[in-house]
């Protein structure tokens, strides 16, 4: 039986190292490119990011953990993102981070 998926709040933007972008909306999409399309080594984000998203489809990690795991990942990649969570007073964690598209 599929795990069900888990979507994010806001969709996650990345831009890859040949410039393209791509955009994450659930944990599923998140997971796969982290297993099977990431563009560097792995580092201990990205592992932390692997974990925390298997967790949170078998609801043992909430989402917005894996969220930031996997911006951190992508910033340790060197990726750009866009999107992200925002702080419980309003304010955006990360609206662009590494340098703007």
């Amino acid at each position: 039986m599929p795990t069900p998926d888990v979507l994010w709040n806001t969709p996650v933007h990345v831009r890859l190292q040949n410039g393209t972008e791509k955009s994450f909306e659930s944990i599923h999409d998140t997971l796969d490119f982290l297993e099977n399309e990431w563009p560097k080594a792995h580092g201990a984000y990205h592992d932390a990011a692997v974990v925390s998203c298997r967790n949170a489809l078998r609801r043992q990690t909430p989402p917005a953990v894996s969220k930031e795991l996997f911006l951190a990942a992508c910033l340790e990649a060197g990726l750009a993102v866009r999107g992200g969570s925002r702080r419980p007073s309003g304010q955006r964690l990360t609206s662009t981070a590494h340098r703007h598209f």
